[in-house]
Parts: structure tokens; sequence; C-alpha cells
């Protein structure tokens, strides 16, 4: 463990310019035990990220007293856990009363929280890949006695090229270890395990519960419970049955729904045994998906989109990004695509008919094949100002923001280029009015 004579600021709102040998180049994030920042490293040469605990001068005496315990908890895994899908523990120290903590910092990778929403949500294919890496992580973590005890979208970060990272050990149960023993910090709810809500011994098959509820909430959009206090979310965890995952996702194949619903088992002894029984029912899952969508599809739609003006200047391995951040979908004639008044940050892109685009219920435009469509998108939390509805039978590709921010900078810059260049022509030939 390394420990600096140079000094952080007592200041714990204030950003230090150095933390140790590590330069300070940005705040990243804040919570309730410590501030997180980006670093430079300039032995290795390499970024990292630096989570500081609120220690000495916090003005709650148990909230400093619980950020020490997880700090030792982390400080304890340094070098420990070696994987590519959890984030490493490069170094820990403490001075002038602040410890930290030094782990991997992953550019551009956003928290499994970000595509938990109901209009961003991944393809199921995707999603059962980021679950079956996480799988694999805690099988090796299990294997090497540490209880990670606080799996949730926000502690799984998606990386830009598609991979994941387990993060946040603080709270982690480990073998031969009294560290992590903190009295009232046993996870977050929402994903706890009945064992756990319950305070009774905890296993490996604990984590794999949360991670099953992960990955409902990664299907559906909304989690297995939810409830107005913690002590009807807690009893809904020990004695309720979660909504089945097809009744929220209609594509969502029966085979994936059993693999969700025993994970989700009350008793410890009726799950998966460890990550790796988890990761290999996956694996079955993700062969029929495969067999049954083949790349036969994938190849397809390319070549449709390659036909579209808007994709002309794209690269195939850009198409294939911007296919992978959005879904593709079928309308019947009349159907309501957006609507006025709504919140709604995707992109769209008809692929094949005709829509008409209706402000106060009188249409004001028409959009047909190659038009794009969700300029509101660039402003976060804007209204669409006008409804888009199909005239026939429609194919529409709808890409969504947020996970368009995962492909490539050359992608993004593409896509915003050419959606920006055909807005500009449809608003100088007056088609249609701004805000569709």
């Amino acid at each position: 463990m390394a420990t600096s004579n140079a000094k952080v600021k007592q200041d714990a709102r204030a950003v230090p310019e150095r933390i140790g040998k590590y330069v300070i180049v940005r705040e990243v994030g804040r919570g309730s035990t410590g501030n997180v920042y980006l670093s430079h490293d300039p032995y290795y040469g390499r970024d990292v990220a630096i989570k500081v605990y609120h220690g000495e001068g916090n003005d709650d005496p148990e909230r400093a007293r619980v950020a020490r315990k997880m700090f030792l908890s982390e400080a304890h895994m340094v070098g420990m856990l070696q994987h590519p899908q959890l984030m490493p523990i490069y170094d820990a120290g403490e001075e002038d009363g602040h410890c930290y903590v030094v782990t991997e910092y992953v550019h551009g990778a956003r928290t499994l929280a970000a595509f938990c929403r109901p209009d961003d949500l991944l393809r199921v294919d995707v999603i059962v890949e980021i679950v079956f890496k996480c799988a694999k992580a805690l099988h090796y973590a299990h294997s090497r006695g540490v209880i990670h005890r606080d799996i949730k979208p926000s502690n799984i970060l998606y990386t830009q090229d598609g991979d994941v990272r387990i993060i946040d050990f603080g709270i982690a149960l480990i073998d031969g270890s009294d560290m992590s023993r903190i009295e009232g910090i046993a996870g977050s709810p929402s994903y706890m395990s009945p064992e756990q809500v319950q305070s009774r011994e905890l296993t490996n098959r604990s984590d794999l519960y949360s991670l099953g509820a992960v990955m409902y909430e990664l299907l559906t959009g909304t989690r297995p419970f939810r409830a107005g206090n913690l002590a009807k979310l807690m009893h809904q965890i020990v004695y309720a049955t979660p909504a089945p995952v097809h009744t929220l996702r209609r594509e969502v194949p029966e085979d994936l729904e059993d693999v969700v619903a025993l994970a989700l088992q009350k008793e410890p002894d009726k799950r998966f045994r460890s990550g790796l029984e988890f990761a290999a029912a996956l694996t079955r899952v993700h062969q029929k998906l495969r067999a049954k969508t083949g790349p036969m599809e994938q190849t397809e739609q390319m070549a449709l989109l390659r036909r579209l003006r808007f994709f002309h200047d794209f690269s195939q391995a850009e198409i294939g990004e911007v296919l992978k951040a959005s879904a593709w979908q079928d309308y019947g004639p009349n159907e309501e695509i957006v609507r006025e008044g709504d919140m709604d940050d995707r992109f769209y892109v008809v692929i094949a008919g005709d829509c008409n685009v209706l402000r106060n219920g009188r249409t004001i435009g028409q959009l047909g094949t190659g038009d794009c469509f969700g300029e509101a998108s660039y402003v976060p939390g804007a209204r669409r100002s006008a409804s888009v509805r199909t005239g026939g039978n429609v194919t529409l590709l709808k890409v969504g923001a947020t996970l368009l921010e995962q492909a490539s900078a050359a992608c993004q810059l593409r896509f915003n280029r050419m959606f920006l260049r055909s807005l500009i022509e449809r608003l100088q030939k007056n088609e249609v009015a701004t805000g569709a």
C-alpha cells in the first residue's frame, strides 16, 4: 500500500492538484463516501481513476467510519483480482486523514444504468453477451473468496468497444478478512437477494441473484420489484414473484426468461450453483438467438442501409456500429411513431415507406425512404413539437442517442454530420417544419 507525503486539500469539495504521485486532471464523480478523479500516473504513463474517501473533517462521524471500512476493503484487494471484466485496483494509500484507491480509468465507458430505460434498451443478444461476461467474472471472483455484495447496473461499466467492467468492491466480503464487515451496509435494496435483505449468511449465489435482477432490468426497463418504501420492497423480494419478462418485452425468448427466473429463485439452493453454470446457460441461449436471426439478417440490413443516401459515406464497420445502437422496426398503416409533446431521445431513419408529419392534428409535411427525423434529441429534455404517423407500411431504424454515444468518435461524427445535412436540406425545401 503506497503512502505519500504530498498533501490532499482538507476541503472535501476542492479538487486537489495531486494525490500521492498522481496528477489530478478533473473530478468525474461525487458520492456520499468520497469523490472520484480522473488522474494520470506518470510512472506507467496511463490515466487512472482515484477514489478519495471522506475521512477527517467529515461532518458525519458514522459516514466517515463507513468510508474508512470501505477503503480498507478495497485496499485489501490491491492486485488481488486480475480479470478482464473486473476493474483492477492498482494502488491504495492514505495521507492527511484522506484514504484513496487507484483503479483503471476506462475512457468513454458508461454504467449499465444508462441502458435500463424502456426507450434505451440494448438488443437482447447484446444483453446476453454482457451478462455472460459478468457471470464469468463473478465466477472468477468467487473462486478467490470474494463476494461482491453490491451488483447493480451502476456498478457495471459498458465500454465503447462493447466490453464490461464490474466496479466498486467497497462492501465486498472477502474470505479470511473482517475488514469488509460493515454494519448497516449490505448493498442496494432493489438488487439484494432474499437472504441479503434478511441478513442471512451470504454465498456466491447472492451475487448471482443480483446479476439476475440486473438482467431483468436490462431486458425490460424495470426492476423486478418496486415499492413505495423499503419495508414493502424487502417484503416483495422475500415473498413476491416478479412479472414475467415476456409480458414487458415480447421478443425475449422463453428459454432466456427461464434463465432469468432461475437466477431470481428465492432459495439459494435453487439458483445456479456458480457463475460458470449461469454463463453456460446463457451460451445455449445465445447460440439459439444466433441460429434464429443468423448473420444473414444483419448482412441484409447492412445492404439495405448501404443503398440509402444517408449511409453512402459510412464504412461497413460504421454501419455495423449504428446497427448495434439501433432497433429495426416495422409499422403498419396509420401508426403513431412519435407524439407531439413527448420526450424521446431517439433518432429515426426511414428505411422504407412514407410518413406524415402533423402539428395540432394538421399535416405539415411528409417523410420518405432515406429521410430522418428526431432532431429534438440534440437538446436534452426537449419535447417533440410535431407528431409523425405512418402513411402505409413503414420500416424504421430507431437509433438510441445514448447507445450511439458508445460508438466510435468517427461513427458519431459521421452520423451527426449526415443527420444535420439531411435536416438542413429538408428545411431548405420547406418540406417539414422544425422539431419533428
